[in-house]
């Protein structure tokens, strides 16, 4: 993805965005037996056939677009094929899952957001958001979603996890979601732990808000290594994210679950036996040990995102003759007027 801290101002984000899209292009051009930009189901196969890598860009967050629907076209014209509607923080137009709600949901406009992703075949992204806009974004997609790093809230009870209902909301739609491989996202243990971990740094040492240690960091940093040593963090493994496909594929379907793994974001935070993309394999033999077939794992390494991938392109060719979307943030959140 093509991605951008949530908290800068809105135009440096449109603007950092512009130079990692430049940069995918870049890297591309350099290394063209390694690399090739794919925008469409059909070139990720022709790629891979050739024995080189798909390339594909996507917008991990809406605050990307700076509430601008011109904006969001010129990175479909620049090669984007997805836009993740939020990412960390609730934006003008969208609620996201780890920050307070204040739309519920999708406002007038991101639905305009949602119609206009539609008309241009880019991939509505679910991960990041709230289960109110999750629901908000289904109800008016004309193609299939995706949640490009999600797991089961049923197994680990994280706001960035997908429910069952929200889950069987996706089957019906004919979406994928992409298992994330985070440890916090992975085990309900890690992720309390994770919590407890946060709670304890804050009470140490966390200015502005004071701390037993504010402004002395190296006692901070010791006391938080006897803590850890006294509470050692949970084991979190393969086979646990094993787990969530086979949850995702029990509830929503074999048809709607992927790997979406985030490892550009993850660093070390990741399960034993999942420590890079050479693992992958591993992942899928404990699938085959589980009972899956081949069939089935082909669909989860690739094959579902690749049929969603299509179906938004096929929307986009049902709404060829539909002019652009022309909705602002003015215009289309402006409060109704009184009788």
């Amino acid at each position: 993805s093509v991605f951008v801290a949530a908290d800068l101002p809105p135009l440096q984000q449109v603007e950092e965005t512009l130079e990692q899209i430049d940069l995918v292009k870049s890297i591309v051009a350099r290394y063209p037996h390694d690399f090739a930009l794919a925008r469409t189901a059909a070139d990720v196969r022709r790629i891979h056939a050739e024995g080189r890598i798909a390339s594909m860009i996507g917008v991990e967050g809406g605050g990307q677009i700076d509430a601008n629907l011109s904006v969001l076209r010129a990175y479909h014209a620049l090669g984007a094929g997805y836009l993740t509607l939020t990412h960390v923080k609730t934006i003008e137009w969208a609620d996201s899952a780890t920050d307070d709600p204040q739309h519920n949901g999708l406002t007038p406009f991101g639905r305009a957001v949602v119609a206009e992703l539609n008309r241009l075949g880019m991939l509505v992204d679910l991960s990041h958001v709230s289960e109110a806009t999750m629901r908000a974004a289904l109800a008016v997609t004309k193609a299939p979603v995706m949640f490009s790093h999600s797991s089961a809230r049923a197994i680990d009870d994280h706001p960035r996890n997908v429910s069952d209902d929200m889950l069987r909301l996706v089957a019906a739609n004919g979406g994928v979601v992409m298992v994330n491989f985070s440890q916090n996202y992975t085990s309900e243990a890690y992720r309390q732990w994770s919590n407890d971990r946060g709670a304890e740094r804050t009470r140490l040492n966390s200015p502005p808000y004071g701390g037993a240690f504010v402004g002395q960091p190296d006692k901070a940093a010791a006391a938080m290594a006897v803590w850890a040593t006294a509470h050692p963090a949970p084991t979190v493994t393969l086979a646990m994210v094993a787990d969530h496909i086979d949850h995702i594929a029990k509830v929503a379907g074999v048809a709607n679950v992927g790997l979406g793994s985030d490892f550009d974001g993850l660093s070390n935070a990741l399960p034993l036996g999942l420590a890079g993309v050479d693992t992958y394999p591993a992942l899928l033999a404990e699938l085959l040990r589980r009972g899956w077939s081949d069939a089935d794992v082909a669909k989860v390494a690739g094959g579902n995102i690749l049929r969603v991938m299509a179906g938004a392109e096929a929307t986009a060719a049902r709404l060829s003759a539909m002019p652009p979307v022309t909705a602002t943030l003015r215009t289309a959140d402006a409060p109704t007027p009184p009788h």
